[in-house]
């Protein structure tokens, strides 16, 4: 197969990247479904001589809908018959390198955003080169014929033909050099509420998930680690393990030593039997209270600076009234309801893969993936490891780590059999890479009309991207968590150093924090700190100016603002203004974020010192919604998620390990705490945004801000605690 160069355009910057996608190398393991694949013009589309329309998803599904949304693309400019729409998930292969990651992975919200384009393309090329094989086959001009419901009709005779009975022949013919894409208003399925794919077998319980894959007779594997972050093994007795009826081996890896037996039971007793001593290192007294007075130091001292416009802080003592705030939020972790898993099958001529991951692969110098990892532990060529993605039980960011697949690969080596590495709900809580303690200090300035003149920020947090090679990530999605540049960690000032209110002066500076907790990506990055820190200071600001929080930030955003559009939609909706009940207060937040807007207004009620929240009202501005019902649930999902950080999330450390253990100490939202929630759709023109995260930001502070506005008490940590 050819080279393809493919322009695609970050909606959120405007930035544009061109990539040069290789379909060179796609060999037997790049064709799922080949069996049935006459005609595959490219590595997404496969058409078989019964009609049958195959979309080999290049990303992950964790339940955001992307094994629907991507074919819809390709099914709308190839003009299919959605009822003879199926998927597969793709290989790994560079053929399938996410654009605006640079790797084959899931996550900043990209998943449409990178597709856009490219998917649209690859349908209405093949749908030409079908177009074609019909022209041909009746020796009429193509121009007189059109599609529907794969078929091709030549209008002026009536004749028909079906996509199944030209795929031959278009295989046979060349690929049409440009193609041009329907206009928005004939879309058939782009905006269309249309059912799920996969919501068949989920429904039935049918889904592949990563716990649920493997070769007959794989073993199961657990590992003992050490509670210590950055502690290493000194020395292990395995005699009672290995004692355990069903333990077959009992082997020492990187992260500590691994018990593997005929099934999950025996490897958990096996486990509990051993007896280890582990080096706990420089990190065994470490605190969260000693994390706190460490990064209250660093907030005082001048840290560096992350953006600036104006006189920036300089601009504050000519203020007529400064307000100053303190935020504090706790590292998080993950809790996917499937816990962390990886099978791994190593053998002499390669390895196989069987992982929930969120990065099949990627250079080298971004880690390579789960498909990279495999190869450099097992010690083959990237090419013999082939990595079969299945369904995620939860991702949120936590499967864009690698660690899991390690750990499978080199017990599998060590053993020479296939083996299921299973963590335990308490492994997970307790090894994550968290959602990263922060520390924020605002000071505003407002004039004598109370309107905002002066705004410093100073942000303290660990940093997440500087454990990748500083400044490979492409600066097309700077705007998702973007390199290290000057000191300053992207992914912790996202949200903070751009913000969408008119104020002349601004200053926003960062200072990193390392104490040897691991974070990493977690549901919308640095925007779920920074969006509680920006929304709840521009509710004190207004208080102090003695204005209403809406018409605030209204007056401070421009009027073709798509914050703005977002903002009036939420507090219409909600019925901003309109009195409520005592001990009960409306909140209000608006952020941007992964190219999309969204405003939240939050109703909560004070029951016997509980914060209980009642109703949000939610408007999400994500440009062209390819499909509603499954943007609506995304908010909804990232409302829960977020709310449930607000409320109850919180990861504590002492003597160097994490306290928390379980979701009795780690919380999470009940159904009968669940607030009703009302998701309203902006309509946009705009390119595709992100679905999957710009939901969660505002959710935090629009709750803080009701508990300001029905008590008078500011919550300025979280979770919020009265």
């Amino acid at each position: 197969m050819k080279r393809r160069e493919f322009l695609k355009v970050g909606a959120a910057t405007g930035a544009a990247l061109t990539i040069s996608v290789s379909l060179v190398g796609c060999g037997k393991e790049a064709e799922p479904g080949a069996g049935n694949a006459t005609f595959a013009p490219d590595a997404w589309i496969r058409i078989g001589e019964d009609g049958d329309v195959l979309v080999l998803v290049d990303r992950s599904e964790m339940g955001q809908g992307i094994s629907t949304a991507l074919p819809m693309l390709v099914a709308e400019e190839l003009d299919a018959d959605w009822s003879r729409v199926r998927f597969e998930f793709s290989p790994a292969n560079e053929a399938y390198y996410n654009p605006l990651i640079g790797a084959q992975a899931t996550g900043g919200s990209t998943g449409v955003m990178a597709a856009w384009v490219p998917l649209r393309e690859a349908g209405a090329r093949a749908r030409a080169m079908l177009v074609s094989a019909a022209a041909a086959e009746w020796a009429v001009p193509a121009a007189e014929c059109r599609t529907e419901a794969s078929l091709v009709i030549h209008e002026p005779s009536g004749r028909r033909l079906g996509y199944g009975a030209l795929a031959a022949r278009a295989a046979s013919l060349p690929e049409p050099r440009k193609v041009a894409l329907k206009d928005p208003a004939h879309y058939r399925l782009i905006g269309k509420a249309v059912p799920r794919l996969d919501l068949p077998r989920a429904v039935t319980g049918t889904l592949t998930y990563g716990i649920d894959a493997g070769p007959k007779g794989v073993l199961t594997a657990l590992i003992a680690r050490c509670p210590v972050f950055g502690g290493t093994l000194k020395r292990f007795d395995d005699t009672g393990a290995r004692a355990v009826p069903g333990v077959k081996h009992v082997v020492a890896v990187d992260s500590g030593v691994a018990v593997v037996a005929t099934g999950y039971w025996a490897a958990f007793s096996g486990r509990a039997a051993l007896k280890v001593e582990w080096d706990e290192g420089p990190n065994a007294g470490a605190s969260s209270e000693a994390i706190a007075g460490r990064m209250a130091v660093l907030a005082t001292q001048e840290g560096r600076e992350a953006a600036k416009q104006g006189q920036g802080a300089g601009a504050l003592p000519a203020a007529a009234k400064v307000v100053e705030a303190a935020y504090d939020l706790p590292y998080l972790a993950h809790a996917c309801m499937e816990p962390m898993n990886c099978t791994a099958h190593v053998r002499d001529d390669g390895v196989t893969l069987w992982v929930p991951t969120q990065i099949q692969t990627a250079p080298k110098l971004f880690g390579g993936g789960a498909r990279g990892v495999a190869a450099a532990v097992a010690g083959v060529p990237v090419d013999r490891v082939s990595v079969i993605t299945t369904n995620l039980g939860g991702g949120f960011g936590r499967r864009s780590e690698t660690d899991f697949v390690r750990e499978a690969v080199q017990v599998s080596k060590a053993v020479g059999a296939p083996v299921k590495v299973v963590w335990t709900r308490e492994d997970d809580i307790q090894h994550d890479f968290y959602r990263p303690v922060n520390h924020h200090r605002l000071k505003g300035g407002l004039d004598a009309a109370g309107r905002p003149v002066a705004w410093s920020h100073h942000v303290v947090a660990p940093g997440i991207m500087k454990k990748f090679i500083p400044g490979f990530v492409p600066d097309v999605i700077a705007h998702l968590a973007g390199p290290v540049k000057g000191g300053v960690d992207s992914s912790s000032v996202e949200g903070a150093r751009e913000l969408p209110y008119d104020i002349a002066n601004i200053e926003v500076r960062y200072s990193d924090v390392d104490v040897g907790v691991p974070v990493g990506f977690w549901r919308s990055v640095g925007h779920t700190h920074t969006a509680f820190a920006v929304e709840s200071f521009m509710d004190e600001l207004a208080a102090a100016a003695g204005k209403d929080p809406v018409q605030f930030r209204l007056d401070l955003l421009p009027t073709d603002s798509r914050h703005r559009r977002v903002l009036q939609a939420a507090a219409e909706r909600a019925g901003w203004g309109k009195p409520l009940p005592a001990g009960m207060g409306r909140g209000v937040a608006v952020h941007e974020s992964f190219g999309s807007f969204c405003a939240q207004v939050a109703e909560v009620e004070i029951v016997g010192g509980t914060v209980r929240v009642r109703r949000v009202v939610a408007a999400f501005d994500c440009g062209i919604v390819v499909n509603p019902d499954i943007v609506t649930a995304q908010i909804e999902g990232s409302i829960v998620y977020g709310l449930t950080a607000a409320l109850k999330g919180r990861i504590t450390v002492a003597d160097g390990r994490v306290t928390q253990s379980n979701f009795h100490d780690y919380p999470l939202l009940t159904m009968k705490e669940m607030p009703a929630i009302e998701v309203h759709l902006v309509p946009s023109g705009d390119a595709p945004g992100g679905a999957g995260e710009p939901g969660t930001p505002p959710i935090a502070p629009a709750v803080a801000n009701a508990v300001f506005a029905a008590t008078g008490t500011r919550i300025r940590r979280l979770p919020i605690q009265l």
